[in-house]
């Protein structure tokens, strides 16, 4: 699966999402992404995740290896986004 489809498959299944996808180790198994969303507002980490996964699980099956993942809501991307360069 493309980041390009892991950003638009996540950008569909959440509200109002951003999603970044990085392929920093350039072998495309071992993804990164941070997304943003209100729909995260008052969401534990937890069911964050899982509504990022979720809609990825299927559309994933075997194609990637591993997916790191970064949640926020708007605020919290306010207060974080100068740990990322992008």
């Amino acid at each position: 699966m493309t980041p390009g489809k892991i950003k638009s498959t996540i950008e569909e299944a959440i509200p109002q999402s951003t999603a970044h996808i990085f392929d920093p180790m350039h072998d495309g198994q071992h993804l990164q992404a941070v997304v943003i969303s209100p729909a995260f507002e008052g969401v534990t980490l937890v069911k964050q995740h899982q509504m990022v996964m979720n809609p990825l699980k299927e559309a994933m099956a075997g194609a990637v290896h591993a997916l790191g993942l970064k949640t926020f809501t708007p605020a919290k991307w306010e207060e974080a986004r100068g740990q990322f360069e992008f």
